[in-house]
């Protein structure tokens, strides 16, 4: 056997070995102080054996790892990375292909092309889309809007382009109170401004409130952006597209979407009501590494108008390769130029998948969620906080207290359901309160494992009240 092939099966046994170990516990060993000290050596004058390094790696690292690929990890919105996207991007990574052109990475260029076009059917919007494969919904937000803004300037008649914006038409940024902070962090990087929004008022799942919003727009008198929401991250709540948009596109406003997660709705049958009217925007920014599995990193941009889109991103050289008549350069529609080959993953997911898996597993999720939900608000002093419409969950114990001393039982119900390990789920601040966050976004997660963890929290919550 050549080194090579040694080398890549055993990181292939470790690999196996940390997936199919399935351990029960959902929180790492070690905090982020003893993973320090597991790899702060000083750096070696000699170089050490290929397959020993590999082993140390696993070694020094898999103490400190989220078992973010199992069933009970409900923090943050991650997917489990399945199987055949981790196997997937085992090949990307050692095919070496840098996915900044058509020519540079042929092939990488032509699964970007069938990828994308199958992203727009199962998602459900306009066929003339353009979608730009970058590192996760942050970036996805950020390139749709440097489209949008573009694009509104140029026809108030500025190109921001080559001109940028000093002395541009002023934007005026429409936005719901409870977006998501990686929206602001956009157009914060734009030159937009994080706090030179317009904040449009919400209601108790943080879904913009459709009647401020004739107000609003009567403030209105130039290039406008509008940002609303398919999946707000506490709670999943949608904006209401059918009655916001049009509104919206009477003013001349580009609408984008934030969706994360929520634009997977378009997906499946039993929850596409939940975004009806989302096709009608201009933009969208969604991920591949939450609920189609793929491993990370994986987002995408997608853009209407694709003439808007390549003027934003076109990174040209003399160097660099022009496309001709029906090739498609991936370095059109991303703010990077060398990058990871990240179409493969998506190709094998939607490969593997197909449009009736990703139903049912959304389905699935959804599902268990609502299992969840259901077992918790049984017990008393266990308050749901959100119409569990999709699969998110926000929660507070000890309601019926006082606020502070319920937020202080939320904490506490928090740090022993992490002591336990049975399963991981992080806090946030709702409106103000301390919460439970449980988001539900892992192909494994069935209603038997959604119950396990409600018995988990429940128990978690009855020991810190006794106590």
């Amino acid at each position: 056997m050549s080194a090579i092939a040694s080398l890549f099966q055993e990181a292939a046994r470790l690999a196996a070995g940390f997936r199919e170990s399935a351990p029960a516990r959902h929180v790492p060993r070690h905090d982020y102080a003893a993973c320090l000290a597991a790899f702060d050596d000083p750096l070696p004058a000699a170089g050490a054996d290929m397959a020993d390094v590999i082993r140390q790696l696993a070694e020094s690292a898999e103490p400190g790892l989220h078992l973010t690929t199992g069933p009970r990890f409900f923090g943050w919105v991650i997917g489990g990375s399945h199987p055949v996207g981790v196997a997937a991007d085992f090949l990307t990574s050692a095919w070496g292909q840098n996915a900044g052109n058509h020519v540079v990475a042929p092939a990488a260029a032509a699964v970007e092309t069938v990828a994308a076009r199958w992203l727009l059917d199962i998602l459900k919007l306009p066929a003339e889309s353009s979608v730009g494969f970058v590192t996760g919904a942050t970036v996805a937000n950020f390139t749709c809007l440097a489209a949008a803004r573009g694009e509104v300037l140029r026809k108030a008649g500025w190109d921001a382009d080559a001109r940028g914006l000093f002395g541009a038409p002023e934007i005026t940024v429409l936005i719901g109170d409870d977006a998501h902070t990686t929206v602001f962090s956009a157009l914060q990087f734009l030159g937009l401004g994080h706090d030179r929004v317009l904040r449009l008022p919400t209601d108790r799942v943080g879904r913009i409130d459709p009647a401020a919003l004739p107000g609003a727009l009567a403030a209105v008198t130039g290039p406008c952006i509008a940002i609303l929401q398919a999946g707000q991250i506490n709670t999943g709540a949608f904006d209401d597209f059918l009655r916001i948009i049009p509104a919206l596109k009477e003013k001349g406003a580009w609408v984008h979407i934030d969706g994360a997660f929520g634009l997977w709705a378009q997906a499946s049958g039993n929850f596409s009501h939940l975004s009806r009217g989302v096709e009608a925007a201009d933009s969208w920014a969604t991920d591949g590494h939450k609920w189609l599995q793929t491993p990370y990193d994986c987002g995408y941009a997608i853009v209407r108008d694709e003439l808007a889109h390549r003027r934003a991103m076109t990174i040209a050289a003399s160097y660099l390769p022009l496309a001709t008549e029906g090739e498609r350069d991936p370095s059109h529609y991303v703010p990077e130029l060398s990058r990871r080959a990240r179409g493969f993953a998506t190709w094998a997911m939607l490969k593997h998948l197909g449009r009736n898996g990703i139903a049912a597993l959304i389905d699935q999720c959804c599902a268990s969620a609502h299992v969840l939900a259901e077992h918790l608000a049984r017990e008393p002093g266990i308050t749901i906080l959100n119409d569990v419409t999709l699969n998110q969950l926000i929660l507070r114990f000890a309601t019926g207290r006082p606020d502070d001393e319920s937020d202080a039982i939320t904490r506490k119900t928090i740090e022993k359901i992490r002591e336990d390990a049975t399963l991981f789920a992080g806090g946030a601040k709702w409106h103000g309160r301390e919460v439970l966050r449980l988001s539900v976004t892992n192909f494994q997660t069935t209603a038997d494992e959604a119950r396990l963890a409600a018995d988990s929290i429940i128990t978690a919550f009855r020991s810190v009240s006794s106590g």
